[in-house]
């Protein structure tokens, strides 16, 4: 016979709503001893959650909904999500996403998600921008992660790019770096945060502009991988002109590998003649150039957790947007 949360609340000497709250994140307030014991007599009398009778009881199941805007194509994908999933789980419950693309609008993928009972719905995006909600799912979305509501409906946690810039160049000038040139993300929020960081910095540091020289990475008006890439020939020129550089900010890890390629071409040393330094901390990439690459760790895991924390909270956070920090990996490209 099953066990009852009858059961464990009898041998505990707690009430049913203690029991539960201990099992299932519900409302009751405790000790972390009192949770534990719960816990414990729990799975002693090999209790197991009868997931179809909690949910009428609470209104939901013990899941949690994930729009993913492209999310899934993204290297940092596994990050949110371990994150979320992680701080999730330690709530007794599960992450499920549906994709975000095609033909596919969010009003039907948060109708179809809704279906499903979550306890609560999250919005994660592949890349930093401003996502126009429809109106009528300001309240159905709890958080939005790496993306923020075009109208400021709904708490978003987005990285603190500006923060990021001005760190990193900070470290460049701190290096003796005095000749910078940032070869940016044409096009996309993160770029443009990323360039007003990096000449806070510059100005702060009463270097002019000759060293605060600003390029596209790719000749589109918007980044993509796929878009013919400048990166080549502006270190070309840049090595050639009259003042060369003596560092490289790159708008992403994989503009910095290309900077890497084409300053050996030009036959200079990196970090000797030029330091490189970069933004993402994509490891498969940063770790493997020759020397590693110093860069700028997005905060996407830290992220997934706060998002889970805000979405399982019993007070509904003040809506607003939190920036959450870079970690500077230092390596030996500076």
């Amino acid at each position: 016979m099953t066990a009852s949360l009858n059961d464990i609340a009898a041998r505990a000497g707690v009430s049913v709503k203690t029991v539960s709250g201990a099992l299932h994140g519900g409302s009751a307030r405790m000790s972390e001893d009192t949770r534990q014991r719960i816990k414990e007599i729990a799975e002693e009398l090999g209790y197991v959650t009868n997931f179809a009778a909690r949910s009428m009881r609470q209104g939901w199941m013990p899941l949690v909904g994930l729009v993913a805007d492209d999310l899934i194509t993204s290297p940092f994908a596994t990050e949110i999500i371990r994150g979320l999933d992680g701080a999730v789980r330690a709530a007794d419950m599960a992450v499920f996403a549906m994709t975000l693309g095609g033909h596919r609008s969010v009003a039907s993928i948060l109708d179809e998600m809704r279906r499903f009972r979550p306890r609560a719905i999250a919005y994660a995006a592949m890349y930093h921008k401003s996502v126009d909600l429809p109106p009528e799912f300001a309240d159905t979305v709890g958080v939005m992660i790496n993306c923020r509501d075009a109208n400021d409906r709904v708490t978003s946690l987005v990285p603190d790019e500006t923060g990021a810039a001005l760190e990193i160049t900070n470290y460049l000038i701190d290096a003796g770096r005095r000749n910078i040139a940032f070869i940016n993300l044409p096009g996309l929020l993160a770029g443009d945060l990323r360039e007003l960081g990096f000449r806070q910095a510059l100005d702060h540091a009463g270097i002019d502009g000759a060293g605060a020289i600003v390029l596209p990475a790719v000749s589109k008006a918007i980044y993509s991988d796929r878009a013919h890439s400048l990166v080549a020939a502006h270190v070309h020129d840049l090595m050639n002109g009259p003042r060369r550089p003596d560092a490289i900010l790159c708008g992403n890890d994989r503009v910095a590998m290309e900077v890497y390629a084409a300053l050996r071409r030009a036959g200079a040393a990196i970090p000797d003649d030029v330091a490189v330094a970069s933004f993402d901390n994509q490891v498969e990439i940063a770790s493997r150039l020759d020397p590693p690459l110093t860069t700028m760790a997005l905060p996407h895991r830290a992220m997934g957790r706060q998002a889970a924390h805000i979405l399982l909270a019993e007070d509904r956070v003040p809506v607003g947007v939190q920036k959450l920090p870079f970690q500077l990996v230092e390596r030996a490209s500076v």
